[in-house]
């Protein structure tokens, strides 16, 4: 056997393990019995302990020494397999192991202490994933930022420096859009009662719609939405709220934009380094661009109007028009899910400062609320009711997950560019839409996007898709500018 197939037989079984691991994380946050949270934790170390032996082990390095790649996708799996070596090897066993260990006991204190309001409580959980996520920055950096090496688990190839710069670009651009907004008539928002399994048979029904294959995957409730797996198991969550059925429908949206990624990736790379989404800004491209560019552009709340009245009866909204602004709905909020698509962004750019501070350690974690409810409030301009609404909305932080928010910011900018190329080469999709059928434009994706999997790089991913040199803000500023002024009137 060459070097290169054996290389092949250690990544499939790892990958295979990944999967399982991430099978026990699915079955936390969904279905586990509260009394195994303990139990539970200790099984996630003990896997984490295998995983890390394999991924470290030296004959591992010996083989990607040895091997020569037979095709361009062997080219492509021996980069990805060499680059998760030499990260992997710098993190020492006994904290990859701690880390699997404390994130899942936080991850449940993070819930508890979010549904008590009560920061206190998940502080001394904070306080040790963070110190952990830190001491795993600097062991891969080695004397380098503790951030970037971080960010590259999540966005290969783009450091702290180059995301602010972008952030600095956007943010004058955001913020004013959103002040002329907020200057302008607000339309009505959607209100009544809308019974939670009426919401999920519509759910299904939207996924069913966008190419989610229910064959190899299944919808259930999380406190906090997410898709898990690839290949032939997909799952994805979503959440309910009886008085806001968007939220529902549309996190369910986001979520299948991630799933189809996976399901959609050629059957030839599963369970391999190309067998997953290339990057997080990718994946969140997918999902967000299902979302908002599909999911709510006129010509598809058109018929989403035709389906909820179907399903839930008469509306207080009463026209296709009034029904697409209260989608679009551009209003003061807490939560980062649920906020519309302008302000959106400047969510992320308040995470991504307060958690690059804490990696630095110049924001203590003790401070980390007094922070954020003096940023927000400078940022949207009015103060943080309840800790909920505020430091504890988000789940990222208590399973370790620094440096990932920058890539949801990516990932808009990413489906800017994505929307610009599939609306010149499909001027009818609207039509498609307007009927319900998003298939065109999902298959589009699935062509350009989703079967390549980790094949390329995640510039070069978008750059291939749409034609361009390189990907920029620049067409998703324009979508955002061209759709509100007309929902507007500005």
């Amino acid at each position: 056997m060459s070097a290169y197939a054996e290389l092949r037989a250690h990544l499939r079984q790892t990958a295979a393990l990944g999967e399982i691991a991430g099978r026990l994380g699915w079955d936390q946050q969904t279905v586990m019995p509260r009394g195994a949270n303990d139990q539970r934790a200790e099984e996630m170390a003990a896997l984490e302990d295998v995983l890390h032996a394999r991924r470290t082990d030296p004959g591992l390095g010996e083989l990607l020494a040895r091997a020569e790649a037979p095709d361009e996708t062997g080219a492509a799996i021996l980069r990805e397999a060499r680059r998760d070596y030499a990260r992997n090897t710098r993190v020492p066993a006994r904290l990859a192991s701690e880390l699997a260990r404390v994130t899942a006991l936080s991850q449940t204190a993070w819930e508890e202490a979010r549904a008590a309001d009560d920061v206190a409580a998940f502080l001394p959980w904070l306080e040790q994933v963070v110190a952990l996520r830190r001491a795993e920055g600097q062991a891969i950096a080695q004397g380098a930022d503790a951030y970037d090496a971080l960010m590259q688990d999540y966005e290969p190839g783009t450091d702290a420096a180059q995301v602010a710069a972008i952030f600095d670009r956007m943010r004058p651009r955001l913020v004013d859009l959103r002040d002329r907004i907020l200057g302008a008539p607000t339309p009505p928002a959607l209100q009544g009662h809308f019974p939670q399994d009426a919401q999920l048979r519509l759910a299904n029904e939207l996924a069913g719609r966008f190419g989610y294959d229910f064959n190899r995957g299944r919808i259930d409730l999380a406190v906090h939405p997410f898709s898990s797996g690839s290949g032939a198991d997909v799952r994805i969550t979503t959440r309910v709220a009886e008085d806001d059925p968007f939220n529902c429908l549309y996190s369910t949206l986001h979520e299948v934009g991630h799933a189809t990624y996976e399901q959609n990736i050629a059957p030839d790379y599963a369970l391999t380094p190309l067998g997953h989404g290339v990057s997080m800004g990718v994946h969140e491209s997918q999902s967000r661009i299902y979302e908002n560019q599909l999911g709510r552009s006129r010509a598809f709340t058109g018929w989403l109007f035709g389906a909820m009245q179907a399903e839930f009866g008469g509306l207080n909204i009463d026209s296709a028009d009034a029904f697409h602004a209260a989608v679009n709905r551009v209003h003061k909020g807490y939560i980062r899910t649920e906020s519309d698509e302008v302000q959106y962004n400047l969510h992320i750019m308040l995470r991504f400062d307060l958690e690059r501070a804490l990696i630095a350690g110049t924001l203590a974690p003790a401070d980390l609320e007094e922070a954020w409810n003096t940023r927000f409030e400078a940022d949207f301009g009015f103060k943080v009711d309840r800790p909920a609404n505020g430091v504890l909305q988000d789940v990222h932080w208590s399973v370790g997950l620094f440096g990932y928010f920058p890539t949801y910011a990516l990932g808009n900018i990413y489906a800017g560019c994505l929307y610009q190329a599939l609306r010149l080469e499909i001027p009818n999709i609207d039509a498609h839409l307007s009927n319900g059928d998003p298939a065109p434009a999902t298959a589009w994706l699935a062509d350009k996007v989703q079967r390549h999997g980790g094949l390329r790089p995640s510039v070069q991913t978008i750059a291939h898709a749409c034609s361009r040199a390189r990907p920029d803000e620049g067409p998703l500023l324009a979508y955002l500018d061209a759709k509100f002024a007309d929902i507007y009137k500005l």
